[in-house]
């Protein structure tokens, strides 16, 4: 009897251990992901594009092999252009892994190509609940509302993308295109 009780304080006493570490990790990881949106909201960087390399190969990171083979799966799915397995697959990742923004985010993207916007909206609300500074999920959350025409919620979504990563020439864009238009039509 003694030596399973001296068993299970080892145990515990691992588990505890393996707690503290990984939640200095996760402490560790959030603080270099803070430096680096530091890095690549600074308009004058150079080295913004290491910056925003380093902050999408995190996203990336599922902690999970698997989950991290579905995601590559439904981007390969996507990139061929076949929305509906790439939405299959992305759809696996967000049960399996609802807490990995990227996996919301990538589900969102299928469902735009799909031209279903009502679930790339609500993909688009997981992702920024979980990543409020994915500057991808607010571009995109841009595209979507200027193609409903609401292009002064669509000029916020570019706005706030472009406050996170000045260096998109596309969101800048938008940005511009949409401020000329309601400068067009104010009285």
């Amino acid at each position: 009897m003694r030596n399973l009780w001296q068993s299970l304080k080892c145990i515990v006493t691992a588990l505890f251990a393996g707690l503290l570490l990984g939640g200095a990790a996760a402490a560790e990881g959030r603080a270099t992901l803070d430096a680096l949106f530091a890095e690549l909201a600074n308009p004058d960087n150079p080295a913004w594009a290491r910056a925003e390399s380093d902050i999408r190969r995190e996203w990336s990171r599922s902690g999970s092999a698997a989950l991290d083979l579905l995601l590559k799966r439904g981007e390969d799915a996507l990139d061929a252009g076949d929305t509906q397995a790439a939405i299959e697959h992305l759809t696996a990742l967000t049960d399996h892994g609802p807490g990995f923004a990227e996996g919301w985010n990538a589900r969102a993207t299928a469902y735009f190509a799909a031209g279903a916007y009502g679930p790339a909206l609500a993909d688009i609300a997981a992702t920024l609940s979980l990543e409020p500074r994915h500057w991808g999920a607010l571009a995109g959350l841009g595209t979507i509302l200027e193609e409903m025409g609401q292009t002064d919620r669509a000029l916020e979504a570019f706005r706030a993308s472009f406050a996170l990563h000045p260096h998109q020439q596309d969101v800048k864009d938008a940005i511009t295109r949409l401020e000329r238009a309601a400068a067009g039509t104010a009285l």
